[in-house]
C-alpha cells in the first residue's frame, strides 16, 4: 500500500468520526431542546400537591371529585395494587392526568402542556389507568337489591304502588342513580333494541334479570315483554303533551307516569355526560379503548355517588340539572291526579299468570281508578 492510499483511509476514517460527532450533537440539541419545550415553573409534582393542598374548588373542577374523594379513590388504587407509581410519576398524578382528559375531554395535547410531561407519557398513563378502572366494573356496576321497593318510588303518590315491581330503566340506571349494568362496545348506529336482544341472549354478557314480579321500564322503542314495561305506542305520554291534552284518557295517564319515572331515572346519564364531557365527544383511540371509556367512567360516576360531599358540589355547580327535564315534573306533588295509597295495593307486582301486556293494561286501570277515586 502506498503513501496515497494510506493518506486517503485516515481521510475517510477523519469523516466518519465527524459525522458520528455531529449525529451525536445533534440528537443531543434535539433532547435538549425537548427539554426546554416543557419549561413550566410548576412541574408535574408541583401541580399535584397545588391540587391537593389548594382551594377545594379547584380539584374538583380538575378531577370531578372533592378532595377527600380522590384520596380516598387514589389509596384504593395503590392499595390494591391496581395502579403502583413509578420513578417519575406518582399514582396521583397518573389518576389526575386520566381524570383531566376524560372530565374535561382534553386532548394529547392540552394534557402535555397542563402536566409537563412528553405525548408518550401522557398517552401510556391515559391507557394503564382506563384498563385499571375498567377491570373494577365488576365491583363497581352492581345490580341493586331487586327485592326492596326504592323510596324515589315508595314515597311517590305517582309512583306507587302502580310501579313498585320497578328495578330500573333499561338505559342501564338503577332508581338509585348509579350504573347497575354496562355492555359497551357496538356501534353508536345500532338500533337500542338489537342491543338488548343481543344483551340478554348471550349468557356470557351477565345481564341482571331481575326476579319475578320485578321488572324494567323501557321506551317505546322496546317490545312490552318479558321483563320490559313499555308505554303505549301511538299514545301521547311526554310531560308536556299530557298536560296539554288534560290527561283524561287513561293509556295517557299510564304513559305521563311512565315517563315520568323514566325521566328521574335517565336524568343519570344527563349527569354522566357534563362529569365525563369525552363521552360526548370520543377522541381518535383505538375500538378497545373507546369501549372501555365508558365503563371507565360508569365505575367513576358510582363511586362518586359514593361521596355526599360530590354529589353536593354536583347541586352546585349545576352537574345535577338534566337539560330535559324540569324539576317539577320530578316532584312528588306536581301530578294533580296522584293519590295518597298507603300500603294498600302491594299486590302490583307481576303475577306468574299474567303477560306484560295484561299487566300494564292492569297497571293502567289502577292507576285510572286511583285517579278519579
Amino acid at each position: 500500500m502506498d503513501a496515497g492510499d494510506s493518506n486517503n483511509g485516515d481521510s475517510f476514517e477523519d469523516l466518519s468520526f465527524w459525522w458520528v460527532f455531529f449525529g451525536m450533537f445533534y440528537q443531543l440539541l434535539k433532547k435538549r431542546q425537548r427539554a426546554i419545550r416543557y419549561n413550566s415553573i410548576l412541574t408535574a409534582d408541583d401541580r399535584v400537591t397545588e391540587f391537593l393542598h389548594g382551594h377545594w374548588e379547584r380539584i374538583f373542577n380538575r378531577t370531578r371529585m372533592t378532595r377527600d374523594c380522590f384520596v380516598r379513590f387514589s389509596s384504593i388504587m395503590e392499595q390494591t395494587g391496581r395502579l403502583t407509581p413509578s420513578r417519575a410519576v406518582s399514582v396521583e398524578e397518573q389518576l389526575m392526568i386520566f381524570l383531566f382528559v376524560v372530565g374535561h375531554g382534553a386532548s394529547n395535547r392540552d394534557a402535555q402542556e397542563t402536566w409537563q410531561r412528553s405525548g408518550s407519557t401522557i398517552s401510556k398513563y391515559f391507557g394503564i389507568v382506563l384498563e385499571a378502572i375498567f377491570n373494577m366494573s365488576g365491583e363497581y356496576i352492581r345490580p341493586p337489591d331487586m327485592n326492596n321497593v326504592h323510596h324515589t318510588i315508595r314515597y311517590s303518590n305517582r309512583f306507587f304502588p302502580y310501579f313498585q315491581g320497578c328495578v330500573g330503566a333499561i338505559d342501564g340506571t338503577h332508581v338509585s342513580a348509579c350504573f347497575t349494568y354496562m355492555l359497551s362496545g357496538w356501534e353508536g348506529s345500532a338500533h337500542d333494541a338489537r342491543v338488548l336482544e343481543h344483551a340478554i341472549s348471550e349468557p356470557q354478557n351477565g345481564f341482571p334479570f331481575p326476579p319475578p314480579g320485578k321488572y324494567y321500564l323501557v321506551d317505546s322503542g322496546y317490545a312490552n315483554r318479558g321483563c320490559f314495561l313499555a308505554p303505549y305506542r301511538g299514545t301521547n305520554y311526554h310531560l308536556r303533551d299530557r298536560r296539554r291534552l288534560g290527561g283524561d284518557r287513561k293509556k295517557e295517564q299510564f304513559n305521563y307516569r311512565h315517563a315520568s319515572l323514566r325521566n328521574a331515572i335517565e336524568r343519570t346519564f344527563g349527569i354522566w355526560k357534563r362529569r365525563f364531557p369525552i363521552l360526548r365527544s370520543m377522541h381518535q383511540f383505538p375500538l378497545d379503548k373507546q369501549a372501555m371509556i365508558p365503563v371507565a367512567c360508569a365505575v367513576l360516576h358510582n363511586f362518586i355517588r359514593m361521596d355526599p360531599a360530590s354529589v353536593a358540589q354536583d347541586h352546585v355547580s349545576g352537574d345535577e340539572d338534566d337539560d330535559d327535564a324540569s324539576s317539577e315534573d320530578d316532584s312528588v306533588d306536581a301530578d294533580p291526579d296522584g293519590v295518597d295509597v298507603g300500603e294498600s295495593s302491594s299486590h302490583l307486582n307481576i303475577p306468574q299468570d299474567m303477560d306484560m301486556g295484561a299487566f300494564r293494561d292492569y297497571v293502567t286501570n289502577c292507576i285510572h281508578e286511583g285517579s278519579s277515586g
